[in-house]
């Protein structure tokens, strides 16, 4: 799995412009920023690069001479910082000033925008192939609702009136569950930034609402986590990954008694993700096109085609990378890889 080549950037002003041009440049995976520099150490910019890992450079001569530089972006809107920058750099550098740098931050804002609108509307328009597992969920508690409360209209033994309405609280209780999972996974993801993930718990939730999708009940279940993975992630669009791909993997094996393999493994400063079906496998000629937007090999109406598209689009943004390994009558396995993600504890992660 060979990562992309990076495009080494230089940002010189650490206030709102070079804050902004962060958080949208650090989620490009064809983007390294190399550093980033301000004058007043008290900018906004900087402590967002010290939480995102990026070098924080004192010396703008430094940053731009030293470091391998390929764009410098000027954001400080100061006509001096631009004349010495165009008298220092180096000549395999470009820069970016002024109207430059703001068209550039508008063009790569409304990117993501159009990202996010795509990825909600392949959530939405998979959404429909939850109902009859959501119908299914929600009626078996229900229909024991109504029983137990039938029995409550004429039962007189008080002992037997706590313990049936424990048992309506326990159903109510399942039955929000799912309405609170199926809430949770069809709301549009969150803007906020990058944090700690588990990506354990990410599987498992996954696993809940892609029960909805598919059915289970021949597939034999194996986890083998790693205690601690965790990658710095939305966790919004880390468990929209997981839910297709796990979707993806029930519905290979749809008509066999196939086994469903989660792993998790933390090596070498990466974390490793892989999702193993025994199903129907991918043709060969077929796999390098699976990425391609648009492209499914589902009966007409039951895909969007852009489910692995966007699946890789998010890995990209997180800075990981996405391969799979898939033979014919024998099943499939995607393989993750991301960076390792700070593990601030359990309590820290989403």
């Amino acid at each position: 799995m060979e990562r992309p080549r990076h495009t080494k950037v230089a940002i010189v002003g650490a206030g709102r412009g070079g804050h902004a041009l962060l958080d949208l440049l650090h989620r490009v995976p064809s983007i390294e920023i190399i550093g980033i520099a301000d004058r007043n150490p008290a900018a906004l910019g900087l402590q967002r690069a010290h939480e995102l890992r990026i070098p924080v450079v004192t010396d703008v001569l430094d940053l731009i001479c030293n470091h391998g530089a390929s764009l410098i972006m000027d954001v400080t809107d100061d006509p001096e910082m631009e004349t010495y920058l165009h008298a220092h750099r180096p000549p395999t550098a470009d820069i970016l000033s002024g109207s430059s740098s703001r068209l550039l931050w508008e063009l790569v804002q409304h990117e993501f925008k159009l990202e996010a609108e795509l990825l909600q509307s392949e959530k939405l328009a998979g959404i429909g192939s939850f109902a009859a597992g959501i119908a299914h969920d929600i009626n078996n508690p229900l229909q024991l609702i109504l029983g137990l409360a039938e029995n409550l209209a004429e039962e007189r033994d008080l002992t037997v009136v706590h313990e049936q309405a424990r048992e309506i609280i326990e159903a109510v209780k399942r039955t929000s569950a799912i309405c609170r999972d199926l809430t949770r996974y069809s709301r549009r993801a969150s803007p906020r930034e990058d944090v700690p993930v588990s990506v354990n718990g990410k599987l498992d939730e996954a696993l809940r609402i892609a029960r909805y999708a598919s059915s289970f009940h021949d597939i034999e279940m194996i986890k083998h986590y790693q205690p601690g993975a965790a990658v710095l992630g939305n966790p919004d669009e880390l468990l929209h990954v997981f839910v297709n791909l796990i979707t993806n993997a029930v519905h290979a094996m749809e008509h066999t008694r196939g086994t469903l393999t989660l792993e998790t493994a933390v090596l070498h400063g990466e974390v490793n993700v892989r999702i193993s079906d025994t199903g129907c496998g991918i043709a060969p000629d077929k796999i390098p096109e699976i990425f391609e937007p648009f492209f499914t090999t589902k009966a007409p109406g039951k895909g969007t085609g852009l489910g692995l598209y966007n699946v890789k689009t998010i890995v990209n943004k997180m800075h990981g990378v996405i391969a799979v390994d898939s033979q014919i009558e024998k099943g499939t396995t995607f393989t993750l890889i991301f960076p390792n993600g700070e593990p601030a504890g359990q309590g820290g992660l989403s």
